[in-house]
């Protein structure tokens, strides 16, 4: 098949879209993407690109079409004018792009934000080419919760765009079931169905990669938290928790990434005098599984808000995969099927005393029970997201509405 993916991150940064792109094309499909200029997360473009102008490169066989952005910064309205000049800069070049080209269908990974759909839906009018839309995000509930925007008139009228991407997308693709009530909500009659997300198969290797020693890790009793620190993972809680705990100097947390709120967890471990927070920063993500392995257990964080009840970060997939015990402390589908994958305990979200007790319970657990923990979580993995078996699902997804697109 010729396929388009339209997403607004791609290699070289680090998102779930590079694998699924690469494993298309060790299948025999032809896979082209339409991007940005890498920026995310630390909101300056890669050394080696510009922000103006398109460049064009492969890589692992796929063909990459980089189109103008304006580079994210680190202030509301810089992210804003991102996200906006993807959309324009997607609907003017993108036509004289693949001015040549056809395709079969076009596949649009949206992570926030959703707008990145319209030059998408414009090509598929354009090439008559049938559109699918993975749904990672609910907007404008998202945006809301985050607080990134308050204003009603605002959020209204986002929800209408919002609205109209739906409507007019041939198939839409949730990460999450509890996604289907909100999305059909604003979608109508447009045919949706769950396709949860999956990660690179290293995450389930028994034997990763050798990894440098991170001061906290694979001390004593060690929880591991890895992934974007924002407002949207709650962090504070974090902090409260490991201040409560703080009389129990063999329990060490070690927070990998990085994100809004990374400098005030750092001002505030210094702040409260906290020796049992470390935080390395980021790493490169094949070297994820490896410091997984050396974790006691792995902790996952959403904010109290019913848009992430519906939510399940995709840490969870990376965390089962890993095969080590679970602590979500967060509401809904997340924690729901950690329990479910009997892979760990949920707690709910941003109760730091509840996190703290739960923290306890996973402490004096045996290595048995835990090393039981991580087994089955591993094995909930294998069943239910492991990551070929969902990039066959994808292609028949393809198929379907190429069939569908064909009988009308």
């Amino acid at each position: 098949m010729r396929i388009l993916i339209l997403s607004q991150y791609f290699w070289p940064e680090e998102f779930r879209i590079n694998d699924l792109a690469t494993s298309l094309v060790k299948k025999g499909h032809k896979v082209e993407v339409l991007t940005g200029k890498p920026n995310y997360p630390a909101g300056k473009i890669f050394p080696k690109y510009r922000a103006w102008g398109c460049e064009y490169e492969t890589n692992l066989g796929v063909h990459i079409n980089r189109i103008p952005i304006f580079a994210r910064g680190n202030r509301a309205w810089r992210l804003a004018l991102n996200y906006l000049l993807f959309v324009v800069s997607g609907l003017i070049f993108s036509p004289f792009i693949f001015r040549k080209k056809d395709f079969d269908v076009i596949y649009v990974y949206a992570p926030s934000p959703i707008l990145q759909a319209i030059p998408a839906l414009f090509l598929g009018r354009l090439k008559k080419c049938p559109v699918i839309l993975s749904v990672q995000d609910l907007w404008p509930d998202s945006l809301s919760a985050t607080g990134y925007i308050k204003n009603k008139i605002v959020l209204n009228t986002i929800e209408k765009v919002v609205s109209f991407i739906y409507r007019h997308t041939d198939l839409l693709l949730i990460q999450s079931k509890a996604f289907e009530k909100p999305v059909r909500a604003l979608a109508a009659l447009s045919p949706i169905d769950y396709y949860p997300q999956s990660v690179d198969s290293s995450f389930a290797c028994e034997t990763p990669n050798e990894v440098q020693n991170i001061d906290g890790l694979g001390d004593g009793f060690s929880i591991m938290f890895a992934g974007n620190i924002g407002s949207a993972q709650a962090v504070e809680v974090i902090v409260q928790a490991a201040d409560i705990l703080r009389e129990y100097s063999d329990i060490h947390f070690v927070i990998f990434g990085d994100g809004s709120k990374r400098e005030w967890m750092l001002r505030e471990v210094e702040r409260l005098g906290l020796s049992n927070i470390y935080l390395p920063g980021r790493f490169p993500i094949e070297m994820m599984p490896g410091f997984m392995q050396r974790a006691s257990a792995l902790l996952v964080t959403l904010a109290d808000q019913p848009i992430f009840a519906l939510t399940i970060p995709a840490r969870v997939q990376a965390y089962l995969a890993a095969g080590r015990p679970i602590i979500a402390c967060m509401n809904g589908e997340g924690g729901r099927i950690v329990a479910e994958a009997k892979a760990g305990f949920a707690t709910p979200a941003e109760d730091s005393r509840a996190l703290a007790k739960t923290i306890l319970r996973m402490y004096k657990k045996s290595v048995i029970e835990l090393d039981e923990m991580g087994k089955s979580g591993r094995l909930y993995y294998y069943e239910n997201f492991e990551h070929e078996q969902l990039v066959e699902q994808l292609i028949k997804h393809f198929k379907f509405v190429c069939q569908v697109k064909e009988k009308k």
